[in-house]
């Protein structure tokens, strides 16, 4: 057992020149920031160190920033923010992808209104039937509140018939909301992938996510940043293949399947079983991202 359960980041901090901070069950809960996180960043700023938000957002950076502003997250708390829909976008613009080679140009969505960017200011056409597209961009579930990706599966059968290979622009499979977890884009992707729909993902946990944000921080060397998300599937896979390192909060994502109350910290027993269980350890755990 190598990792460390920890209170908060002080004592660690300082080692690091850039911070690596995913956003929902780690700034916020989907609604409002965590206590004491808007604290944390800023100490982690001190001396002019870099802070950069990576998310599986499916939105491009500036839907994002405004979100996060209306909850309560102002632009002036981090430097940086990345997203899997602005990797979406930049695949679309540059056409560096087999899927819109050779003038693919139609594309059918699945997601909601809020969903925005992937496509913007680019000469694509979205289109409303299936049968008229060329690829599919999925950005999740039109009404996460209360669909499921089960009734998505018809769709998926049919698109999967159709050969139309997905973009899917965020790769989680759940978020959390407040106390609730809802199903993303990744979820659909998996049930599209079992119909042998073919699927590029952008975001954590791949290296491409990674490298984009080094080169936003300004750092070269892993080992001088410092990753923190709630994801061991996403984000601290992502970190830890890139030998980042990183520290897994607790209170997102996995606290239900650990029977955490909010601030809760597991216990050595659960990080090592769900480390075995993903064949890798965090190295530091928190309840919530404080300082």
């Amino acid at each position: 057992m190598s990792f460390k359960i920890v209170s908060g980041l002080e004592t660690y901090a300082e080692k690091y020149d850039a911070f690596i901070l995913d956003l929902w069950g780690v700034v916020h809960d989907g609604m409002k920031p965590y206590p004491g996180a808007l604290d944390c960043m800023a100490k982690l700023r001190e001396g002019g160190r870099p802070l950069l938000l990576l998310s599986n957002a499916p939105r491009t950076n500036d839907f994002v920033s405004e979100f996060l502003e209306r909850i309560g997250v102002p632009a002036s708390s981090y430097d940086h923010i990345l997203t899997s829909g602005d990797m979406t976008h930049h695949v679309l613009k540059e056409r560096s992808h087999p899927f819109v080679e050779g003038g693919a140009q139609k594309f059918y969505q699945i997601g909601a209104e809020k969903d925005r960017g992937v496509d913007e200011g680019l000469d694509y056409t979205k289109v409303s039937k299936l049968e008229d597209a060329d690829f599919l961009v999925c950005t999740g579930l039109a009404n996460d509140d209360v669909e499921t990706p089960e009734e998505y599966r018809e769709l998926l059968i049919k698109a999967a018939s159709l050969k139309l290979p997905m973009f899917c622009a965020n790769p989680d499979l759940t978020v959390m909301k407040g106390e609730r977890i809802l199903y993303c884009a990744g979820a659909l992707a998996a049930v599209y992938e079992e119909q042998g729909g073919e699927v590029e993902l952008f975001g954590k946990p791949y290296p491409w996510a990674y490298k984009l944000a080094m080169e936003k921080l300004g750092v070269s060397e892993p080992s001088r940043i410092l990753a923190v998300g709630d994801s061991m599937r996403t984000d601290i896979k992502g970190a830890t293949s890139m030998g980042i390192d990183n520290v897994l909060v607790s209170g997102g994502i996995h606290a239900e399947e650990w029977g955490l109350a909010p601030g809760m910290r597991p216990s050595d027993e659960q990080v090592s079983a769900i480390s075995k269980l993903h064949g890798f350890e965090p190295t530091l755990v928190v309840g919530h991202m404080t300082w």
